[in-house]
């Protein structure tokens, strides 16, 4: 897989590029996509109708992504969604080729050694990333039974790097989940997305 480059990571979005789009479209359907998983099969939002869905956009290579995958958090959020019933979609969306036999194996190959317990790895090429305004890694997307987007933005309150800041920040998507299945609307339904820019590919 392609390395994170230090100006890629200082590009880092802790900006707020994709949040008008996000404000948007939260509350309204959420935008319909398929794509190839790391084992080679399609995958699809309609796949999931009746049921929750958690999009996490995802870079190994992302300093970000590294703090909840390392600490060991992303995974504890996807455990805790599964409890719930919640399908959760990771996407990588780094300019690599589905068609690329060896990234795809590096990257199924690096969720397992991470535990990661996301329903499917999905390999984007730009088109979902596009679809949902994705712009870093992580960026967090919730879809409702009935195809509707409930929350866009950040896994949580504290934009940082560093680990030691998860402990005390808000997970979001916890949050959301746990509020939406228990029938109450979402508290924060958009926040500012952070971590490293979302590389598009030629398909993006």
């Amino acid at each position: 897989m392609k390395k994170m480059t230090m100006a890629a990571v200082l590009i880092a979005g802790l900006t707020g590029a994709g949040l008008a789009a996000a404000q948007a479209i939260v509350g309204q359907a959420a935008p319909a996509f398929s794509g190839i998983d790391t084992a080679g099969k399609t995958v699809s939002l309609a796949s999931f109708k009746g049921k929750y869905v958690v999009l996490e956009w995802v870079n190994p290579d992302c300093p970000f992504s590294q703090k909840h995958y390392n600490s060991g958090n992303m995974q504890a959020t996807q455990k805790h969604a599964a409890a719930k019933d919640v399908a959760w979609l990771s996407v990588n969306t780094t300019g690599i080729a589905q068609s690329d036999p060896k990234d795809v194996a590096a990257l199924a190959a690096w969720a397992k050694a991470k535990g990661a317990a996301a329903t499917a790895i999905l390999v984007d090429e730009g088109k979902i990333a596009r679809a949902y305004s994705a712009r870093t890694t992580p960026h967090m997307f919730l879809i409702d039974p009935a195809g509707k987007l409930v929350y866009a933005g950040a896994i949580d309150s504290k934009a940082s790097s560093n680990p030691a800041d998860i402990a005390g920040a808000t997970n979001y998507v916890i949050q959301a989940i746990d509020e939406t299945v228990a029938g109450k609307p979402v508290s924060k339904s958009v926040t500012k997305p952070y971590g490293c820019s979302v590389k598009y590919g030629a398909a993006g």
